[in-house]
C-alpha cells in the first residue's frame, strides 16, 4: 500500500508527537505545530493518537492512494476534495483504491493534518518519525515532501476499513480549532518579564502585535511596539521550550514554536500557555495578536481540563469506530 505525492503543497511534512529525550544533545523535538489537531486526526481513523501524520501549511498536497484507505483531515479549514467531491473535515472517510485526494487551500487557519488508518510505514529516527527541517532529521532526509515522493502505509491485517455510511459522523471543531485573531493568547510571566522597562511591560500585555511574514516552524516573529529592558543583561544560554517568548536586541519578540532550538541566550519575557499553542499555530502571517496574563496554576488547571476532555473524546471515538 502506498500514497503517491502528485503535488507537495507549500510545506508538507510528516509529524508525530515529537522526538523527546535528546535536548541534552542539542536535538530538538520537532513534532506538530497544532498537537491537538494531529491527535484527533489519528483518533478518527483508529490510530494511536501519536502516530505519524501529514502536516500541511496554507496549500495542501495532492495525493493518489493506490489502495483503499480510511483517512481523516483536521486542523485549518481546507477545501479537501476526493476526485472533485468536497469532503467534510473532522470526519473519517473511506477512499476507494485509485483515489486522488486534493487537500486544497486553507480558508481559515493555517495548518491541516491528514491521518491514514494504520499509519505511514516509516523508519523512526531517534524514536520518532517527526520531520525536523532545520536539523534535517526524520523521513525523506528531514525535508518537506516533493512531487514524486511515495509514502508506504502499514497494513491492517484482519481489519476492515468499514463502509462510508456507518462512519458519517464528525467532530465539532469549535472546541479544538480557533483561528480568530480577536481572541487573546494566554501568557505566563517569564524569567525576565520584570527586567522589561515599565512601558514595555505594559505593551507586552496591552498592545497589539502582528505575526510577521518571516515566521515559520522555528518561531513566530511579532511586529509591533519595540520592547526594551530597564538595563542590559548578561545571560548564559538556558533551556527553551515550545511557547517561550524571547526578546532579541531589536526589540521585536519571537515566540518559539515546534522546531525551537533547545537553548537560547535572549531574555525570556514570557511563556505561552500550553493550551493556547495550537490556537497560536493556526494564526496566519499578518494576523493581529494580543496577550492576556495568566498565572502558572491557572494554565496548568486549564491544560489538565483539556487533557481530560480529550481522553473522554478518545474513548467515545474508539467506541464509535467499533460499532
Amino acid at each position: 500500500m502506498s500514497v503517491a505525492v502528485l503535488k507537495p503543497g507549500w510545506l508538507t511534512t510528516v509529524q508525530d508527537r515529537g522526538r523527546h529525550g535528546y535536548a541534552n544533545l542539542g536535538v530538538g523535538s520537532a513534532g506538530p505545530m497544532d498537537e491537538v489537531a494531529l491527535r484527533l486526526a489519528n483518533l478518527l481513523v483508529g490510530n494511536d493518537e501519536g502516530a505519524g501524520a501529514l502536516e500541511f501549511t496554507a496549500q495542501g498536497p495532492r495525493l493518489r492512494f493506490a489502495q483503499a484507505a480510511r483517512i481523516a483531515v483536521t486542523g485549518a479549514a481546507f477545501e479537501v476534495r476526493h476526485d472533485d467531491t468536497l469532503l467534510p473535515l473532522w470526519q473519517s472517510h473511506v477512499l476507494p483504491a485509485g483515489t486522488t485526494l486534493d487537500l486544497g487551500t486553507a480558508t481559515q487557519g493555517l495548518r491541516g493534518y491528514l491521518a491514514v488508518a494504520g499509519g505511514f510505514a516509516l523508519a523512526p529516527v531517534l524514536g520518532s518519525v517527526a520531520t525536523d527541517l532545520n536539523s534535517a532529521l526524520g523521513p525523506f532526509e528531514g525535508r518537506a515532501l516533493r512531487a514524486g515522493d511515495s509514502l508506504d502505509l502499514n497494513a491492517l491485517p484482519g481489519a476492515e476499513l468499514g463502509s462510508a455510511p456507518k462512519l458519517r459522523w464528525s467532530l465539532d471543531p469549535r472546541p479544538w480549532f480557533d483561528p480568530d485573531p480577536a481572541h487573546p493568547i494566554h501568557l505566563i510571566a517569564g524569567t525576565h518579564t520584570d527586567a522589561l522597562d515599565p512601558a514595555s511591560r505594559a505593551a507586552l500585555h496591552q498592545a497589539e502585535f502582528r505575526l510577521a511574514r518571516d515566521s515559520n516552524r522555528v518561531g513566530l516573529r511579532l511586529d509591533g511596539p519595540r520592547l526594551a529592558l530597564s538595563a542590559p543583561l548578561e545571560l548564559a544560554s538556558e533551556a527553551t521550550a515550545f511557547g517561550t517568548v524571547q526578546l532579541p536586541p531589536g526589540g521585536q519578540p519571537i515566540v518559539l514554536m515546534a522546531e525551537h532550538p533547545t537553548t537560547g541566550g535572549y531574555p525570556r519575557i514570557g511563556q505561552v500557555a500550553a493550551i493556547d499553542l495550537p490556537r497560536l499555530a493556526q494564526r496566519r502571517p499578518g494576523d493581529r495578536l494580543r496577550f492576556l496574563t495568566i498565572d502558572q496554576d491557572e494554565a496548568q488547571t486549564r491544560y489538565l481540563a483539556r487533557e481530560r476532555e480529550l481522553a473522554t473524546l478518545a474513548a467515545a471515538i474508539a467506541q464509535r469506530l467499533q460499532t
